[in-house]
């Protein structure tokens, strides 16, 4: 990593189109729920922006309907197209149980029985809490409801081989269920949790073996995604990760994507700060910057 900067360089109209969302949305996801809404669906809504989810869901297009998929989606196998997940019965999720939701988020199963390719990050997404699964069910319940059909993938040949991902499974992907370190605080704990459970922050900034794992020992070392953006290592190492950031830095980062330097996010890590971590409160960005500072240093620039 160079300069001390954790994304790509951005420029004021990001700038701008950032600071033009905080102000649409001055108190966050949580304060834009409806009175009436329950407080399962409030929760639910508050995972999706946790969780990434409308940064693969939504396309980036002026007026692209809310979660209808279509988003492009740059990899070393190809591109992936965000799916349809509004209760659309037809072209979404509408016809799903929660159960079968459920199997989608631990296990990358579709309801007919099918492997999903990781891009879906059911990697992580199998460590979410039971009662967060239910929770963000019931908030997508309560979206608009979008015909559209999804896209498909354009992905190189032995990609397209979705058998072979039973394989891929095989060695790289485990049933899990997040685990809380008694012996660290809880603030730890819950940045633990949003960084490996929801937001998912290793699957981008980690580099990956040839068959596309994560490299046991190198997580959130940095890795190189699709499109030529990188992923910068962002482990407490001084010279090429973020270890001459202050905690300040890093959360005012999260939160309106601010480097130490004045410039701000660009490419990806823009779109995560926009549709997701602006998002979160000030104690889950400090409880992620914990967690963050507290990783393993590692000397390592993304090749």
């Amino acid at each position: 990593m160079s300069d001390d900067r954790p994304a790509g360089r951005g420029r004021w109209p990001v700038t701008l189109a950032l600071l033009a969302l905080l102000a649409a949305f001055p108190g966050g996801v949580v304060g834009a729920a409806e009175d009436g809404v329950s407080e399962q669906v409030r929760h639910g809504e508050y995972l999706l922006r946790a969780g990434g989810c409308v940064s693969c869901h939504t396309e980036k297009v002026d007026d692209a309907p809310f979660l209808a998929g279509g988003r492009a989606i740059e990899s070393p196998f190809g591109t992936f197209y965000g799916p349809n997940i509004t209760p659309d019965p037809d072209t979404g999720i509408g016809g799903w149980t929660e159960r079968d939701f459920e199997r989608a988020l631990r296990h990358g199963r579709s309801p007919s029985g099918s492997h999903y390719y990781p891009a879906f990050p059911y990697t992580s997404y199998t460590r979410m809490k039971a009662e967060d699964v239910s929770a963000l069910w019931a908030y997508l319940q309560t979206v608009e409801p979008v015909q559209r059909e999804n896209q498909p993938h354009e992905l190189t040949w032995f990609a397209r081989f979705r058998p072979g991902l039973a394989v891929w499974k095989f060695l790289h992907f485990r049933p899990a269920v997040f685990q809380p370190d008694a012996e660290a605080s809880d603030e730890w704990n819950r940045g633990a949790y949003l960084s490996t459970a929801l937001a998912h922050c290793a699957e981008c900034h980690s580099p990956r073996t040839r068959t596309g794992g994560l490299k046991p020992g190198l997580l959130y070392s940095g890795g190189r995604m699709g499109g030529g953006d990188i992923a910068p290592n962002i482990t407490p190492d001084r010279d090429t990760g973020i270890g001459r950031w202050r905690a300040s830095h890093l959360q005012r980062y999260l939160d309106f994507g601010m480097d130490p330097g004045g410039d701000f996010a660009g490419s990806a890590m823009a779109d995560v700060i926009s549709e997701s971590t602006s998002f979160l409160t000030d104690e889950d960005r400090r409880a992620l910057v914990v967690y963050f500072r507290a990783l393993e240093p590692i000397r390592r620039e993304v090749p």
